[in-house]
């Protein structure tokens, strides 16, 4: 597991908590954000999930 991993997935994670505070408290300014922030997570993980494929590729 790699840093863009960690940090994709915590991104992700505070997004989803944005969302739906945002869903709570009626403000769809923050549930935008949220789910902006959650596609910012999963694209950071997904780059971090890329290069640990390259890296095992790169070890065979």
């Amino acid at each position: 597991m790699n840093k863009d991993q960690v940090t994709g997935a915590i991104k992700d994670a505070a997004g989803k908590v944005q969302q739906k505070a945002g869903e709570v408290f009626n403000s769809p300014e923050q549930q935008a954000k949220g789910v902006a922030k959650q596609v910012e997570g999963k694209t950071q993980k997904a780059v971090g999930d890329v290069k640990e494929v390259a890296k095992d590729i790169a070890k065979k």
